[in-house]
This record gives C-alpha cells, structure tokens and sequence, in this order.
C-alpha cells in the first residue's frame, strides 16, 4: 500500500471525525461509526438494524434531516450533499450532510451517509472563511466517499463491509489464521447447459438460483468469498468470529439442498432445465484476509483446507453433501448419515472419509427429502465412452451397455475396470457424463451429471411398450 493510500485511509477509519452511516434501499441502518454517534447523539444498538423512520421521525425540528435522507434512498440517480439542521435532544446543529451509493458488484444497494457537524463555522462571523473551510471538508469528504465505495464495491458481504469500517488497517493487504468452516457448491453440468441456452435466460435462471441461495448462506451467518461461475466459494466464522461455524456451514448447506426444489419449481415455470448442486464442507486452520496488490485486492481465503474442500465437492453428485471428519468432529447434534468412503484426493497423503450427509436433529431439525434411487432393467444400450481424469477426456475410447436406468441413474457393463467416482463421458448427440458410485454384480452404478433423457430414450420406451 503506498504513503498516498496509507494516509487517506488513516483519515478516513483510524482518525475518522466524521460520521458515517450505511443504510440500505430497504431503509434500514446496517453500519455507523462513533464519529456518527457522537454527532447524532445515539449508541449504536438503537440505530443499528433497525428502521431509519422509526428511529428518527417524530421531531419536527428533524424534518429538514429526515428529508435529506429519504430523498437520497429513493432518489437513486444522483448523490446528494445538504446543510440541515439536526436536533440530538440537547442541542441543536447543523450538520453538512453528504450521500452516495453503496454498491455492490456494480449495482446500488443502499446509501452511504457522511455527516459533519458544521454548527461552529456557521457561528463565525467571518462568512469568508467559513465557506472556504466548507469547500475544504467537501473535497475531503468527497475523496473518502470515491474511496469507501471502491471499498465496498469489492466485497460480497457486510460483515466485511464492517469490519473494515471498525478495524483498524482493515485495508491493508495481508491476513491472518482462524479455524474456519469452507463450503464449495456447484451445479452439475452446468457448463454443458450453458451451451445450449439463450445467454439471457441462462443468467435469468443463475441469479433467481444465485439469489436463494446467497439469502439462505447470509441467514446462517456465512460470507460469500466468490461466485466462480455456477459455483460458490463460502466460509463460516470469518472475518466475524463464530464459535458454531461448522454447524451453521452443515445447515446451509442442507437449506440450500432443500432450496433447489424452490429454484427448480420456478424454473419449470419458465421453461428452464431442472438444476441440481453438489456441495463439499471441510473445517480447519485457514489463513483469511486481502490477499492480491495494491491495486487490485479482495477478501479471500487460502490453505490446505480449502483446496480439500474443492476435492471433497468433486466427489459429490447432484443433491448431495459431503462433509470431512474435520466437520463432523465439531458437531454435536445428530447428523444423518445416508454412506460413507475412503477417498485419495489429489495432494492428500492418507485417505479421508467422508460422509454422505441428508440432514440434522437437535434443535436445528432439517432433513432434506430425497426419492429412493432405484433403477429398472431395459434394453441393453450399447455405447462408447471415455474416462475424464483431471478435468481432460482421456483419448482412449471404451466400449461398453446400459443395462437398467432411471432419470438419473443407470448400471453399466464395461469392458475394464472402473474405480469409484471415476468421470466418465458416454459418446452422443449430445454427449452424456456421469460418475461412478460403486460396483454392482450386475455392473457399474453410475449417476449422471448431464441430462441422459435423449440417450435413453428409445430403451425407455421399448421398455414402456412391452
């Protein structure tokens, strides 16, 4: 960070005069410094999530302040600066107030409020003066707003939004050790899909999925480090920490799997593919903070942990949770626990299990209800296949048949030997991928990741016909 940028930030958290209050389109308080307090003459836990109106109307010597306000919540094309007169309950004051727009990936959100008390230079007799000083704090004001909303437009989450408010060197890049919980989902042949959906309707259904799910993580306390596409990068118990991070990580995880019946009930109505998500946990010691240069940073995360979090989510199916022991340790109430395996991820000296998770007793109760899998005999398909290793298809073709399917599911014969969630794509128009499970008597059970409907249907329907 240079000198330059050091000292304005110094100005504007560590040596703060002014007040600052960040208020949502919503109308709520959402983050206030003690400058504010001070100045308006109220503790933070009487303003802080709760209703501007109702924390500020009813005086009518305030008028003129509440005005100020509601015009810049509702007036959403322009920033606003106002002289108002503010009554605390024991003096008034003039206030130079000051509004610009907290954004969020580009898009406003709310307002922030700047607020200077301005009643000794409106005392000076010398009006000269004065509005020389005013035109001062103007530009002043005006070059922590640019640089606040850099800040803010950089983040996902408000409690990072607050703790660089309320920390001191909360810009400066670096981080530091913290036992977190780290969530990875992703949908399961999302990449295929967006090739054969209009672009418009393709983010029309990511944001209304993006939407649900990101109010659902916000509910159990969870910061969104990144949206990667379909996927998203999650972690509980930073930068606020929360002694039950892994528990709130496993319950979101579980609302968000029972979420997906809402998402996919709206994307019938839109005539949109049915989505399905897999989602990894892993709990551990993981470094967090601004990690990048000087002109470029974001809050993230690093570490061993997180890299075996994105390796346990590629086991994963759609519908399913797979948590490490790590996670589970730290658990006390009941978990459902539908399987579990040994696995060799990547990186990872000796084998980790993980669990095959449907759900949570105790005070959170939530289980999420999930179809027996079964699958029927048909017609053999004969097919062709390759394996995928690494995220690169393999060149070597194999042969191989369907021999019982489902929507989702099928068993099949091979012509080599597979191991348990290997990646296989079955040649065809379109091409159809799917993971292996386990090894059957009668073959191979495989999930697909990618709709198979057009691949299996003449077997199907030889099969309904007889």
């Amino acid at each position: 960070m240079s000198d330059q940028t050091n000292y304005i930030y110094k100005t504007i958290v560590a040596d703060m005069s002014e007040g600052l209050m960040v208020i949502g389109f919503d109308g709520v308080i959402t983050h206030l410094n003690v400058a504010a307090t001070n100045i308006l003459n109220k503790t933070s836990d009487e303003l802080i999530g709760k209703k501007f109106a109702k924390c500020f109307f009813g005086l009518e010597e305030n008028d003129q302040f509440n005005q100020a306000i509601i015009d810049a919540i509702y007036d959403k094309t322009q920033s606003h600066k106002n002289f108002v007169q503010y009554f605390d309950g024991k003096e008034h004051k003039q206030l130079n107030l000051t509004t610009s727009f907290l954004h969020n990936n580009g898009e406003k959100v709310g307002i922030v409020v700047v607020l200077n008390d301005i009643s000794e230079l409106v005392e000076l007799r010398d009006a000269v003066k004065a509005m020389e000083r005013i035109k001062k704090l103007n530009i002043q004001l005006a070059i922590r707003n640019k640089l606040l909303n850099t800040t803010f437009g950089r983040y996902l989450s408000d409690d990072i939004v607050k703790e660089l408010l309320d920390t001191p060197g909360g810009l400066k890049l670096g981080g530091k050790k913290r036992s977190i919980t780290v969530v990875m989902s992703d949908l399961r042949g999302f990449t295929q899909l967006s090739e054969s959906l209009e672009p418009t309707k393709l983010i029309d259904m990511l944001n209304h999925y993006l939407t649900i799910m990101g109010e659902i993580i916000s509910e159990y306390k969870g910061t969104i480090i990144e949206f990667l596409g379909d996927g998203i990068l999650i972690i509980f118990g930073a930068p606020l920490e929360e002694k039950e991070h892994a528990l709130n990580a496993v319950c979101a995880a579980i609302k968000m799997q029972i979420a997906m019946k809402e998402v996919n009930d709206w994307n019938k109505k839109k005539g949109y593919p049915i989505l399905k998500m897999g989602i990894g946990i892993n709990t551990g010691n993981t470094i967090v903070g601004n990690i990048g240069s000087e002109k470029h940073t974001r809050y993230g995360v690093i570490g061993k942990h997180v890299n075996l979090c994105g390796r346990i989510e590629s086991y994963t199916v759609g519908g399913q949770i797979l948590i490490s022991p790590s996670t589970k340790s730290q658990i006390k109430e009941p978990l459902e626990i539908v399987n579990q395996f040994d696995v060799l991820p990547k990186g990872v000296n000796t084998p980790v299990t993980l669990f095959d998770i449907k759900g949570i007793g105790g005070n959170r109760n939530l289980h999420i209800n999930s179809d027996e899998i079964s699958v029927e005999p048909i017609p053999k398909i004969k097919i062709e296949y390759y394996e995928i290793k690494d995220k690169h298809v393999c060149l070597t073709p194999y042969n191989g048949c369907i021999v019982a399917a489902s929507e989702t599911n099928a068993i099949i014969e091979t012509e080599i030997e597979l191991l348990p969630f290997a990646n296989l794509e079955i040649s065809g128009k379109p091409s159809v991928f799917c993971k292996v499970m386990n090894k059957r008597p009668e073959g191979y059970f495989v999930t697909f990741t990618t709709d198979p409907t057009k691949l299996l249907a003449k077997a199907l329907k030889k099969q309904k016909n007889k």
